[in-house]
């Protein structure tokens, strides 16, 4: 497939709309002297007409950008190559009438130009020109002209080839804008795709739309036109990502500011750049819709109150003051971003300056699949990509973290072939990158752990509690039609209790693990603060982090550490009982907030038939698992508070039990796995003389044999015999007493 190379412009043939092709193009081509030719390039393409290189030199093309579409930039051309199959002969036809949008230089020549004589300049300009529709025409090589370029909106006869602009085509002229005004439009016209978010899309779309075309029917109905909309929603979420392909939709010009780049360093400066881009946006407004997207106005508007924040209560004030003085017959609209909400002053937040909060949560499982969907468009992704089973471990991850998550597996693609040519990314590439990528917000989370995945098999014994655990937290979360079939709902939260060392955390870390779902572990030294009310703050920080993040296990590890019972305690509003009152009200659902919102119930309402059966399941099984599974873990249950042990609370109590004889022996054969016993070793007679021995008790009993076959036979010792085991048995004792099993038995029985 030949290649030509693009080439600088001729001066000579700045603003005649020729490309200079040589001889074996222009016969490959077909073309002859003159003839329109579409040049389809990267950003867009091109029309020019065909003529000639001087030194007749193949493999090279020179063109001018006089009418191109509006994504084309001469700067992206530097070091180009085009196919030649990328170059299109067209038909050109007389054009009638041409309906166009005028881009004048500055706003004085708008004022001041009569339309008619704006019209006959236009005519003049496009005379003789080949034009295509929604081609920019530009004239930035005629001297003296007011005109800055000339979109093409339609044309007469209506073609998909090249038109001749004749000094018979009527040229009719249906806006007028400056060229200040077009920048703005056009630097965010680039393809920008947003994946997860058609609800909320939409949401703010009509806002968005509704004010800026019909303001004049507001004021009809004597209504006023919302005039902002705050999004609130996690870092990288994408928010302002939405807000640039919002603005392209409804064709407004985007002004965005960042909060603290208003600030200045003299008394008044920040004041007076504010004001300064409220005129901009003003003037923006004047000509054609425009959206003023102010990013992180949390802190270009904390609340008021402290003394010692004069400066940024005058900005508050100022802030405040332009938003109610913004005219009604403008075309803008204010769009704000933030991820503290709580951090803004109450004053933005009414009716008239923030009419409207839209709230974007964390992506749900089926918004996780869209966003994978999109970034991996255009990967090299083998055939065993499993987009479902991605979206399923990404748990908690936003758009942003799921683009990271993307290009890591790039990253690991390379250093597995250790080449250029990199065929396609597979599925390990995916889940060696899950290893490296956490999600963002797990960075500042309390309580959230990261641990090595324990799967079932890994636990000897205890199928029962096992199998209980599985119907309480996978199961929901795996077969929610089912539950929801037969009117079940999941536990609230569960409690493991249980003499020390029998794997009751480790059954949590497997049901986490099975599960894929966010596991955060909270221990006394997580909460307990010096501060008054610094512990409360901290347990409610961790539901609301869980909440973001479901499905979610809160796991309480030695709860009754961390919370005693009220009658027991001798002292009265004690720092366990603040933190246990906390806890009861978050189990029963009591303090969530709005901002905690994930997806959007009107997604469920608006597609309605028109979901598969695959989509159905999945928004089944978001609306079921939205909630936090609790489970905490003691061996003293008798000192637990009885208010949290009621159902609707811990209302699912489970006895993890010592292992028996038989599991005892599962124990050992998985704790002798990666040990090399002798042929000699009878395991089953170890169990029978490991009497009271917990599962921690065994595993640390075959690591004393081991490091005794060591110290027998030095490093020399390749397996471990029975007589080590023996001679692990005198010197390990059971941390169990039948004491303590009386206690449990009693317990359990009643």
């Amino acid at each position: 497939m030949a290649l030509l190379q693009l080439l600088l412009q001729d001066p000579k043939d700045e603003g005649t709309q020729r490309c200079r092709l040589g001889p074996a193009t222009f016969s490959s081509l077909g073309a002859t002297l003159g003839s329109p030719i579409k040049i389809v390039l990267p950003a867009g393409s091109c029309l020019c007409t065909a003529w000639p290189r001087h030194d007749l030199a193949d493999g090279y093309l020179q063109l001018d950008l006089k009418c191109r579409t509006r994504e084309v930039r001469a700067n992206q051309l530097c070091n180009l190559t085009v196919r030649v199959d990328d170059l299109k002969l067209l038909a050109c036809h007389k054009l009638r009438k041409v309906t166009v949008k005028v881009v004048l230089k500055n706003r004085t020549l708008k004022k001041s130009m009569p339309e008619a004589v704006l019209q006959e300049v236009v005519k003049e300009l496009l005379k003789s020109a080949c034009v295509s529709l929604h081609h920019v025409v530009s004239f930035t090589s005629v001297l003296c002209n007011p005109v800055a370029c000339v979109e093409i909106l339609s044309m007469d006869p209506a073609t998909e080839e090249a038109g001749l602009v004749t000094f018979k085509t009527t040229i009719t002229i249906q806006e007028v804008v400056t060229l200040d005004w077009y920048n703005h439009l056009i630097d965010d016209s680039a393809s920008i795709l947003v994946a997860g978010m058609e609800d909320i899309s939409n949401s703010l779309k009509e806002i968005v739309d509704l004010s800026l075309r019909f303001p004049k029917t507001f004021q009809k109905l004597g209504l006023s036109v919302p005039r902002g909309v705050l999004l609130v929603g996690p870092p990288g979420v994408g928010k302002t990502l939405l807000v640039k392909a919002i603005a392209r939709e409804v064709g407004a010009c985007l002004l965005c500011i960042n909060g603290p780049v208003i600030y200045g360093s003299r008394p008044g400066e920040s004041e007076e750049n504010l004001r300064r881009v409220f005129e901009e946006a003003r003037e923006m407004a004047s000509e054609g819709p425009t959206v003023l997207f102010i990013d992180e106005i949390d802190s270009l508007c904390p609340k008021r109150g402290g003394s010692s924040n004069t400066p940024e209560n005058r900005l508050v004030a100022q802030l405040l003051t332009l938003l109610d003085d913004i005219d009604r017959e403008n075309k803008m609209v204010i769009i704000a971003a933030t991820n503290r909400p709580d951090a803004l002053d109450s004053a933005l937040r009414r009716p008239g300056r923030i009419d409207r909060e839209v709230i974007i949560g964390t992506p749900t499982l089926k918004q996780r699949r869209s966003i994978l969907q999109l970034i991996t468009a255009n990967m090299p992704t083998s055939g065993d990509i499993n987009l479902l089973e991605l979206a399923e471990i990404t748990t908690g991850y936003v758009g942003a973290d799921l683009t990271a998550l993307c290009r890591e597996a790039a990253l690991q693609a390379v250093f597995r072939v250790r080449s250029h040519s990199i065929n396609t990314i597979t599925m390990s590439d995916f889940y060696k990158a899950a290893k490296k990528i956490q999600p963002s917000s797990f960075r500042s989370g309390v309580g959230l752990t990261d641990f090595k995945p324990v799967s079932w098999d890994h636990i000897g014994g205890l199928e029962d509690v096992k199998l209980k655990l599985k119907q309480s937290i996978e199961w929901p979360i795996k077969y929610p039609e089912a539950f929801v079939r037969m009117g079940l709902a999941r536990p609230k939260g569960i409690l493991l209790y249980g003499p020390s060392g029998c794997a009751k955390t480790t059954l949590v870390k497997a049901a986490a693990t099975s599960c894929h779902c966010s596991f955060l572990s909270v221990s006394g030294a997580d909460l307990f603060s010096p501060y008054v009310g610094d512990s409360e703050k901290i347990l409610s920080q961790v539901f609301r982090q869980a909440r973001a993040n479901t499905p979610a296990i809160v796991f309480l590890d030695e709860i009754d550490s961390i919370l005693g019972s009220r009658s027991i305690s001798k002292t009265s509003h004690g720092v366990q009982e603040r933190v246990l009152s906390v806890l009861l009200n978050e189990l029963d659902g009591v303090g969530l907030k709005l901002t905690e919102r994930r997806g959007n119930k009107a997604a469920l309402e608006s597609e309605g038939q028109e979901q598969t059966e695959n989509d159905k399941e999945l928004e089944l099984q978001e609306v079921f698992n939205k909630d936090v599974v609790v489970v905490a873990a003691t061996n003293r249950p008798d000192m637990l508070d009885d208010a949290l042990l009621r159902p609707g609370r811990l209302d699912k109590m489970i006895y993890v039990p010592p292992p028996d004889q038989k599991e005892k022996l599962s124990v050992l054969k998985i704790c002798t796995e990666k040990i090399p016993i002798d042929s000699d070793v009878s395991l089953e007679a170890i169990a029978a003389e490991a009497n009271l021995f917990s599962g921690a008790d065994l595993e640390n009993l075959c690591k004393e044999a081991a490091l005794l076959a060591l110290q027998e036979n030095r490093i020399e010792a390749t397996t471990v015999k029975h007589k080590h085991f023996l001679k692990s048995l005198e010197t390990v004792k059971p941390s169990l007493t039948h004491k303590e099993l009386n206690f449990y038995e009693k317990l359990f029985r009643n």
